[in-house]
Formats: C-alpha cells, structure tokens, sequence
C-alpha cells in the first residue's frame, strides 16, 4: 500500500471503507491513512489480503472473538473515543462501503455526540463489486433498470423484519442481499409467495475478490439446493434477477485471479 504520504490528523477518526477485499481495489486515499495510522481498527470483512498488510501493533482485531462471539458496537464506539482523546489518528477499517449497511452511520453519530472529530473515506460496495467481479452487472439495458440492496442480517432486537419483500419483487429490477446466505430459505420463499417465477435467476458469490472466489447459480427454486450442496458460506453476495443470467454468456472469457472461474454445480468436484 505504497503512495505519497498523507497526514493524518491526531485525535481524527477515519470512517474508511476496504472495498470488496482486493488491497488493488483499496482507494487511494484508504491506502494512504492505513499507511500514516496510529490505529486501526478491523474485522474480518476488509479481507485477510488487506488484514495482513497492517503491522501487528497497529492493529486492533473488533470482530468476533475466540468462541464466536462479537464485539459488540458499544464497546467499538467507545474505543474510537478513547482512542481519539488519546490525541492518536484512528482508522475504523470496514469491508466495502461503511455506509452500506456497515453500521459507519452508528459510529459518526457517536462520534459526533462525542465531539471527535472524523472522516468519512467511501469505497466500492461488494453489493456491486463481488457481482461485478463474477461477471454479473446488476443493472444492464436489456434486463434491470433498477437495483434494490437488502440486508440479510436486520437488526435482531426488531419484533418482525422490515423488508418488503412483495414490493421488491414487483419492481422486475435487481436484487441483491448482503450477509444473507443463512437465511435464503426465508427470502427465496417471501419472493416466491410474492409470485416472482421460480425460474429467476440467481447468483451466489462467495468471497468476492477474495482468495477462493466462488459462484454458485440457480435459480429462485433451485438456490437453496446449490447453495447446501456447495456448501456456500459466509461472507457472500446474493443477486436475484435476469442479470444473474447473463453470466452465462460472459464467463468462458471472464478473467481474474480471485479463484474459481466457472459456476459452481451441485455435486462438483473443486
């Protein structure tokens, strides 16, 4: 993450975004604060390419702790004030765009109601970038005027989900959802009863730009199916739509280094 050096400001919180985990993919001026940085703060969705780069003792693991759990955001808040009233620069490094569903909106408001000072640093959304990488478009001329991004992961303390999913799929656009390959049957089954045909397409993407990239396809019906079978697991993008489809036409000259080039299909052998 070489490049001409930038200041960071003592007590200034940066609000920076990874990208979809390719240190290429980094922004510039991400690059730079992560280089001139007192502190960064980190979970596991920046990508262990990026993660690795960053010396030991600059570095502050916020993600899940031994034993699976969380370190929860109060405690993450609180420790970007400290940290700043301590006069040293902090990064708050999350994957893709912090304020895309990265909880970035939280941390400002709090940071702010702290009077510390901070930055926001914005950065390609895997929403966009994982399909993109996998040949997908999530909007194209032909198949999608309009994109709709979801959170597979609401808030837990919310009595019922807020997600219309009936209205989304009345739009005949894209969908795609972040986090939400443990509840796929829960959302392919709200589309389906929402009358959106079985034979939509849909596109999973495991890891995007990441070493061991995989794509698994199906379709509304079928995604669930390919998704045990393959063992497709967390982090991965879902995108529902004709867009899904056009893959087909692209992936025999699609090339990249982040793994897997073709469709994953039930039963094959990686």
């Amino acid at each position: 993450m070489s490049g001409p050096e930038i200041e960071a400001e003592p007590g200034t919180v940066y609000l920076v975004g990874s990208g979809p985990g390719d240190p290429d993919l980094l922004t510039v001026k991400a690059a730079r604060l992560l280089e001139a940085a007192d502190v960064v703060l980190h979970d596991k969705l920046p990508g262990p390419k990026i993660i690795d780069r960053l010396p030991e003792a600059r570095r502050e693991d916020v993600g899940k702790r031994a034993g699976g759990e969380r370190t929860p955001q109060s405690e993450i808040n609180e420790r970007l004030v400290e940290l700043a009233r301590e006069g040293k620069s902090v990064v708050r490094l999350k994957g893709g765009d912090s304020f895309v569903f990265g909880r970035g909106g939280e941390e400002a408001e709090y940071l702010a109601a702290h009077d510390v000072p901070f930055e926001v640093v914005p950065a390609v959304t895997s929403a966009i970038a994982a399909p993109a990488v996998a040949g997908i478009p999530v909007t194209h001329r032909d198949h999608a005027s309009s994109v709709s991004f979801v959170t597979g992961h609401e808030d837990p303390t919310k009595p019922e989900s807020t997600v219309d999913w009936e209205a989304l799929a009345a739009t005949g656009g894209t969908i795609v959802v972040l986090m939400g390959v443990g509840r796929l049957p829960d959302y392919t089954d709200a589309l389906l009863d929402a009358d959106m045909a079985p034979e939509t397409p849909v596109a999973l993407v495991e890891r995007g730009t990441w070493p061991g990239q995989r794509v698994a396809t199906g379709t509304l019906e079928t995604i669930v199916d390919v998704r045990d079978a393959e063992d497709i697991s967390p982090p991965a993008v879902t995108v529902i739509g004709d867009v899904a489809g056009t893959r087909e036409s692209v992936v025999d000259f699609l090339q990249n280094e982040y793994g897997a080039a073709a469709d994953a299909e039930p039963g094959a052998e990686e």
